[in-house]
């Protein structure tokens, strides 16, 4: 919950904790006639940024690793002040960012070091360069991990890069930005704020377009991008299908099925969203899900007890309460939950007898509801999984051979058997349709902040 003033009124954003309603902190807007000058002042420094080595540009980023660590306290509750998460949680998402950046610069560095290929006489080098100027459009749910995401193999391949964070949570985004800052040159990495100047950065002379957030904004970025035929790397929005299939632990799938539906008040771009379960597992698998959920507790980000925080701000609480009215509305069942609650506040919500007539199953909720349907067969819930624009990620419980079988025929980028989407080190987060274009992680993701060249000579 951000409030934006009108420029002539204000020049700042202040940042609301979605908790209490208290004013956090406050980051100066960017005026948007200034987005030109940064973005020169990026495109200038670039030069000698991308004259660099990979493997220099790593030992350089290096010590902010150690950096975030020494701070994560202070900057993990500062990001839970201001997007809601336990305090746990906050201090938890600076410490993965901290803890792993070593060892990722390294891998970053490594993926894009020259390939040379040879044959019929000939040797040809593949190089991974630069693009240029990064825009780098990032949202609240991580308000640190996603500006890491994509700064981080940005920076290390040699782009300059302009971060604009979400008007919901700009201070940690800028305090990321500002330990990072310690050691790089000056324009290497900047910070924009405020709403409007998201596209207006779109519009500026950028090279590549990273952005994490709404369908719509992703296609707004698409359309803009078309004329200078600028590069785009878009993680969009998701409807995760979960299936419960014969054979399955449900003790293991109840506990997946709950922790990935609430985790993050549901504000996840892989949550759970749809559970589809074979009809002789569904009463067992109900009772076993109502009884997992009833251990996320909800509350402030200084309560101790609490398992998750508040949603980001009132629109989205009410997104998600109209969702379930309309499903209950059109014959769904609140088995457990759905509990008025003040503020931006909600009770974690379990769901049965939905539909895909019903709008929760169909647009993405991003809120902490499992909704659960019956189904008479695997290849029932795989054609339901399906019937979905989306395609991020994916979940199959049930016996191996035929939890894999059905794996194979769903659409998503990223499918979990007897498991969640989270695979083997090196892999890409990839979502499909129109969960995004390109992707994240291993050395196909860093590689998407590259222009590929290949040099060819005679052997």
């Amino acid at each position: 919950m951000t409030t934006l003033t009108p420029a002539s009124a204000s020049t700042t954003l202040d940042s609301i904790n979605p908790a209490t309603g208290e004013v956090v902190g406050t980051v100066p807007l960017t005026p948007i006639a200034e987005i030109p000058a940064i973005v020169a002042r990026a495109r200038a420094a670039a030069k000698d940024w991308a004259a660099l080595t990979p493997a220099q540009r790593a030992d350089i980023l290096r010590p902010a690793g150690q950096a975030l660590m020494d701070r994560s306290e202070k900057l993990g509750r500062l990001l839970s002040r201001e997007q809601g998460k336990p305090f746990k949680d906050g201090i938890g998402e600076v410490q993965g960012c901290g803890h792993r950046l070593s060892d990722e610069v390294d891998e970053i560095a490594a993926a894009v070091q020259p390939q040379v290929l040879t044959g019929e006489g000939v040797e040809s080098t593949i190089h991974h360069d630069p693009y240029g100027v990064c825009a780098a459009i990032t949202p609240w749910n991580f308000p640190m991990l996603m500006p890491h995401w994509m700064a981080l193999p940005a920076l290390v391949t040699g782009n300059t890069v302009i971060l604009k964070p979400s008007e919901e949570t700009p201070l940690i985004a800028q305090a990321y930005a500002d330990v990072l800052s310690e050691f790089l040159p000056v324009g290497v990495l900047q910070v924009v704020h405020g709403r409007e100047q998201g596209p207006a950065l779109v519009h500026a002379d950028v090279d590549l377009i990273a952005f994490t957030g709404s369908k719509a904004t992703g296609q707004a970025i698409m359309r803009a991008a078309a004329d200078g035929l600028k590069r785009v790397i878009l993680e969009l929005g998701s409807k995760d299908p979960l299936l419960v299939l014969e054979g399955a632990d449900l003790d293991k799938a109840a506990e997946f099925a709950a922790r990935n539906s609430f985790r993050n008040c549901g504000q996840v771009c892989v949550s759970t969203e749809r559970i589809y379960v074979d009809r002789r597992l569904h009463a067992e698998f109900i009772a076993k899900l109502v009884e997992q959920a009833a251990a996320f507790t909800v509350g402030p980000c200084d309560d101790e007890s609490a398992v998750i925080g508040p949603m980001i701000h009132a629109k989205q609480k009410a997104h998600v309460t109209a969702q379930i009215a309309d499903a209950v509305s059109k014959g769904a069942k609140v088995v457990f939950g759905n509990q008025p609650r003040d503020g931006n506040f909600i009770t974690p919500t379990v769901l049965d007898g939905v539909t895909h007539a019903m709008d929760i199953m169909t647009t993405e909720t991003f809120g902490p509801v499992a909704c659960v349907m019956a189904v008479d067969s695997s290849d029932e819930a795989v054609e339901l999984a399906n019937d979905s624009e989306y395609g991020l990620g994916a979940a199959v419980y049930g016996e191996e051979s035929l939890a894999r079988s059905a794996a194979r025929r769903l659409t998503a980028g990223m499918i979990g058997v007897n498991r969640g989407i989270g695979g083997a080190p090196g892999m890409p987060w990839v979502g499909a349709r129109q969960s995004g274009i390109g992707y994240h992680a291993g050395p196909m993701g860093h590689r998407q902040f590259c222009q590929v060249r290949v040099v060819s000579r005679n052997a």
